[in-house]
């Protein structure tokens, strides 16, 4: 076994048993009434998820994809543990008597004086298509009564309305209503800076400007009317950490959700074709009846309405989601060279390389599917490869060809950088490395909620396996050419 496959075959292992230990962590948390509601509705969710994968031509019984059905269960559960929790259960007891100035002299304390909480990072699922979205929130209000409230209660209660099936404008309403009633301040304003992933195609992997980026605001009492000196205030006490919601507000005149944009649901299941410059969209396709069952079936176990109007279409937009990454057995050729599979882990002699003969494509984006969560990951891929003695380097399409076909599928990040290597170094026979920056929407929209996390994946075949410079000198070259950083 080459070492390659025992790193591939390690990592596996590693996921494996973390998926594993995670799993055993959150039913040992859970409390036994949680437990017996958790596995009620995972008996309606993980049917409708082995319907999907079925759907998609997998094998629901493959060693990837056996333990996903509760996952992903586990995954909607944990996204939408708002509809259980009240936001007086929160609030109460979390007001604290404060005192403030007297108000002819000023506002400050508890009486009249602004406090903002800027920066809380939180996830919400979109519910036109089902996919989470990230949320900037910032929240302000103003004291009364000579109270004020915990400050981790602001970004719970945000939090509450985030894992609620939702959209951005609703979600802004709802904090505020709940904040104002609940605390009964003299005003509440919250401003929303909102990302929601765009169509594969259209991914352009650079942090989240990449993605369809709109912002949303809710005021209530003194935060009220065009000549508020609070909502001004609050306006500048967000421009102090560079955010400018009057900047953004040309956003709200974009689509939000691109699923929805691009096709009308039908009662039947079907889709109208919408044409764009005369060309339908592959959004548009039939999708099947059994698929969208299944998902209407999990929204049925979520306790929603899938008769809400702004959830009608909705089980045939994520479908058509999920049928972008189904399974695919087709041949790949890249520039004239069928891939084949002969070994690519045998080492060749261990003479040094020319680095003048090392061609690189660098900062190639993809948008894949991980099919432990059902949910996207994105980023980019830089592949550098030696010269196989034409002269000729090997053009950038079939590079951007080749991350698509390995990329939109039920993937894992380690897999995919393994295939994409092997395939490079069946026609280039000399050697290839591949390096996989990403970001997991798994890592950010679960309990985990790592946000800021990325993940690398690296493979080395051939001649940068024996010549640690050549691997070097393909590493700055990734580091000195600027391009599109996730």
């Amino acid at each position: 076994m080459g070492a390659l496959e025992e790193a591939h075959l390690a990592a596996a292992v590693a996921a494996a048993c973390a998926c594993e230990e995670e799993d055993d962590d959150l039913e040992l948390l859970a409390g036994e009434g949680e437990a017996a509601a958790a596995a009620a509705a995972d008996d309606a969710i993980e049917p409708a998820v082995r319907a999907l994968l079925v759907g998609l031509g997998e094998d629901e019984l493959r060693e990837g994809l056996r333990r996903t059905p509760k996952r992903v269960a586990k995954a909607f559960r944990d996204g939408t543990r708002g509809y259980k929790q009240k936001v007086k259960d929160i609030v109460q007891g979390a007001l604290f008597p404060e005192v403030g100035v007297d108000k002819k002299t000023g506002s400050a304390g508890g009486t009249g004086g602004q406090v903002v909480v800027r920066d809380i990072e939180i996830f919400s699922y979109c519910e036109l298509c089902l996919l989470p979205f990230s949320i900037e929130c910032h929240v302000g209000y103003v004291p009364s009564g000579g109270r004020v409230v915990g400050l981790s209660k602001l970004s719970r209660v945000a939090d509450v309305f985030a894992k609620r099936l939702q959209n951005p404008q609703r979600l802004a309403n709802e904090i505020c209503g709940a904040l104002h009633s609940s605390i009964q301040p003299a005003g509440v304003a919250v401003a929303l800076q909102c990302w929601h992933i765009p169509l594969p195609e259209n991914l352009e992997c650079k942090s989240l400007q990449g993605w369809i980026r709109t912002s949303h605001s809710s005021r209530s009492g003194v935060f009220e009317g065009e000549n508020s000196t609070f909502w001004s205030d609050f306006m500048a006490l967000l421009k102090l950490r560079s955010i400018d919601m009057e900047m953004d507000n040309h956003s709200v005149s974009i689509s939000w959700c691109p699923l929805r944009s691009l096709e009308v649901p039908l009662l039947n299941g079907h889709c109208k074709k919408s044409a764009a410059n005369g060309i339908i969209s592959p959004k548009s396709v039939p999708t099947p009846s059994n698929m969208v069952s299944a998902v209407s079936s999990m929204l049925l176990s979520l306790g929603e309405d899938i008769q809400r109007k702004e959830l009608l279409g909705t089980p045939q937009r994520y479908v058509q989601w999920m049928m972008r990454f189904r399974a695919c057995n087709l041949d790949v050729k890249l520039n004239g060279f069928t891939l084949n599979n002969f070994s690519v882990y045998e080492r060749p002699g261990g003479d040094k390389a020319d680095h003048e003969a090392i061609r690189s494509e660098l900062h190639l984006p993809f948008c894949a599917q991980c099919e432990h969560h059902l949910l996207p990951f994105y980023g980019v891929v830089h592949i550098g490869y030696f010269d196989n003695g034409s002269g000729e380097g090997i053009d950038r399409s079939h590079f951007q060809s080749l991350v698509h076909f390995y990329g939109c599928k039920l993937q894992v990040q380690e897999r995919m950088t393994r295939q994409i290597a092997e395939a490079v170094y069946s026609v280039s026979h000399s050697g290839a490395m591949v390096v996989v920056e990403a970001n997991h929407i798994c890592m950010i929209s679960r309990g985990i909620e790592k946000i800021r996390s990325s993940t690398a994946t690296i493979a080395v075949l051939g001649q940068f396996l024996t010549d640690p410079s050549a691997k070097a000198c393909f590493l700055q070259n990734v580091l000195d050419t600027p391009g599109l950083a996730i």
